[in-house]
């Protein structure tokens, strides 16, 4: 399942980066739409959850 967490701080390249770290750190598949301030998370509520707080923790505001 794909769920779609828009990121509203997620402004440049640099804040790609950062999140690649964090989410990588969780083992989510995901990918990142910068123009779109969004990132597309492929898995259960779990997932999407652990990615959430992973991005929470690395400083992002999540809607």
């Amino acid at each position: 399942m794909k769920s779609i967490i828009f990121v509203r701080n997620l402004t440049s390249e640099k804040d790609v980066e950062a999140i690649r770290e964090s989410l990588n750190e969780t083992r989510v598949e995901y990918s990142i739409a910068l123009e779109r301030k969004a990132i597309v998370i492929e898995g259960s509520n779990d997932v999407v959850h652990a990615a959430k707080i992973a991005l929470i923790q690395a400083g992002y505001i999540v809607e």
